[in-house]
């Protein structure tokens, strides 16, 4: 939270690099938002079509505009079972930084 509200963060960490490569913030988090930083991080790296992006089983990343998106940039999609935190830990680790 900030002086003047919620603020919220959308990231994309490449794990090869380990760099954030594509963020968006707004003071809601949405599948805008989450599109947002996939445009930022399409347009950086200009990735070769087949990159996997693993998210969670947010509603933003589930959405049907979003999947489209990743479609579009030639992208799969992964998302792991419900429960297994492992595949998420690198950009908890990072959320977890920046807190």
């Amino acid at each position: 939270a900030t002086d003047e509200g919620w603020l919220y963060l959308a990231g994309l960490k490449d794990l090869y690099s380990g760099e954030i490569v594509g963020y968006a913030m707004s003071e809601r988090m949405t599948k805008n938002l989450v599109m947002q930083a996939l445009f930022r991080a399409v347009s950086i790296r200009r990735p070769k079509p087949g990159l996997i992006q693993h998210t969670g089983h947010g509603s933003q990343y589930c959405a049907q505009a979003y999947q489209k998106l990743l479609r579009q940039f030639g992208m799969r999609a992964s998302m792991s079972r419900r429960g297994n935190c492992y595949d998420n830990a690198p950009i908890e680790s990072f959320w977890g930084s920046l807190k």
